[in-house]
């Protein structure tokens, strides 16, 4: 009983962080570029786990470290650039609405490459959440012309991400504490973070005051919405299941939507619709 109270406490906690992640992004990327600001979140995500974490990196064993590898490049490198050269072209708010494709698409992976049993409302749930993506992106370019919504794409191949990551957590590091994975996903990904960002010519701007503004926010985004939240997330995954994990995409878009109110984003009723159904879908593909 207590379990259970507990993984819905990391579930609100987890929407919290992660919805106020997208406004973080935002922010971040006014003073910095999108490579710069995706290698700034792993790079302090990263210095903060290995403070905290390195003593667990010794209880990871040798066989484990292709998954931990594996899992960090699907779980955090490619998003966290992803979401990033994103939002450049559209709103927050949108992307944590089409980041809610999350679980239909662990349901995807975890069926076609895990071999896991589905039922034919989860098939439903499935078009119905692809048709209500299909709907919002269509809609969102024909309302804002001056966005690019074909970046859009790049949240879907970031949901698609964070599936196969959760699939691979839940298969094979079970047996490893959240803080272990966690830590280990930051320690493979440190220095090829801190590579691409020399090629970014961050250190010639790294002392404007507006660029400094925004890393403010990236050490936020990097220590709370990806170290800390991270630590949570795998918990979640090894307490209940990947699908239940991943259903905090559906408060997220929540959260977001109140970060992107005040910052002046406005969404449609049409939009609002879009959502809705995308939301019903990913219900029905989840719900067992």
């Amino acid at each position: 009983m207590v379990l259970k109270q507990l993984k819905w406490v990391y579930l609100i906690i987890l929407a919290l962080v992660w919805g106020s992640s997208f406004i973080l992004i935002k922010k971040g990327l006014i003073g910095l570029t999108a490579i710069q600001l995706g290698s700034l979140r792993i790079i302090f995500a990263s210095l903060f786990l290995l403070s905290v974490g390195f003593k667990s990196l010794a209880k990871i064993s040798q066989k484990q470290w292709k998954f931990i590898v594996l899992t960090s490049i699907f779980g955090t490198f490619t998003p966290a650039y992803l979401f990033a050269i994103a939002e450049t072209q559209i709103d927050s708010s949108i992307t944590a609405i089409l980041n809610s494709l999350t679980p239909l698409n662990t349901l995807i992976i975890g069926t076609v490459v895990f071999g896991i049993q589905f039922q034919r409302r989860q098939v439903f749930g499935v078009l119905i959440g692809l048709t209500g993506c299909l709907l919002l992106i269509f809609n969102g370019a024909m309302s804002h012309p001056e966005q690019n919504y074909c970046y859009a794409i790049l949240v879907v191949i970031a949901s698609l991400c964070y599936a196969i990551n959760v699939n691979l957590i839940k298969r094979h590091l079970s047996d490893l504490s959240s803080l272990s994975i966690t830590t280990g996903n930051f320690a493979v990904l440190l220095i090829p973070a801190i590579v691409i960002l020399s090629f970014t010519g961050f250190h010639e701007v790294m002392y404007d005051e507006k660029v400094q503004y925004s890393v403010l926010f990236i050490i936020i985004l990097g220590v709370v919405g990806t170290g800390i939240a991270n630590v949570l997330f795998f918990k979640l995954i090894q307490m209940s299941s990947p699908v239940f994990a991943t259903s905090v995409t559906y408060l997220i878009p929540i959260i977001a939507f109140f970060w992107g109110f005040l910052d002046n984003e406005m969404l449609t009723l049409i939009q609002f619709f879009f959502a809705f159904i995308i939301l019903i879908g990913v219900y029905l593909s989840a719900k067992k």
